[in-house]
């Protein structure tokens, strides 16, 4: 899936914190962007394993989040958001498509790299590929909680999202044949 998808899954966790805690929606919409997207941060190293860590998130989730509930303040729920959307974020990918050039074309069978069992999950194809159209849908209607909670940058940063995604959305499918060979 897109990151955008994956900022957008983030956001829409950190709305109900803003509508039940609003001093605390800014940290956590922060917190939740970026745990979206940071596993993506390697997509110039060995993508969905660098960064992915779908167990790993999830455990460190569980002790930030209570650290969240029991001392809130702006610096524990933008960490528990970060992890707990980092963590979607990884267990997530392995419902796309795999890793190769085409995913549309469905030839790989590496979704998401799983650490202590060390293995690779593979593809569900639910959503067949990043920037196919059912990931701009998914994306846009993750992004709705969001944009109806926040204003301001965040409002202005999913609205942009939301441009970004569909611009990718149709361009995709020529990215292969425009993508330098040394990226191949």
């Amino acid at each position: 899936m897109m990151a955008t998808t994956h900022a957008f899954v983030g956001l829409a966790l950190a709305a109900p914190v803003a509508l039940v805690a609003p001093e605390f929606g800014v940290a956590a919409a922060t917190g939740a962007l970026a745990g979206g997207v940071f596993p993506d941060l390697d997509l110039a190293a060995a993508h969905r394993k660098t960064l992915h860590f779908p167990v790993y998130y999830s455990a460190a989730a569980v002790p930030a989040g209570l650290l969240a509930l029991l001392n809130p303040t702006t610096a524990t729920v933008a960490v528990a958001l970060f992890l707990v959307a980092a963590a979607v974020h990884s267990a997530s990918d392995v419902l796309g498509g795999g890793l190769e050039l085409r995913p549309w074309e469905a030839t790989g069978e590496k979704a998401v790299y799983v650490h202590p069992k060390r293995r690779w999950l593979r593809p569900r194809r639910v959503v067949r590929y990043d920037g196919a159209p059912e990931d701009f849908l998914v994306g846009a209607a993750f992004a709705l909680p969001g944009l109806a909670v926040f204003d301001g940058w965040v409002e202005q940063a999913a609205l942009a999202g939301l441009v970004i995604s569909l611009a990718y959305t149709v361009i995709r499918k020529r990215l292969p044949d425009i993508t330098p060979e040394r990226f191949r």
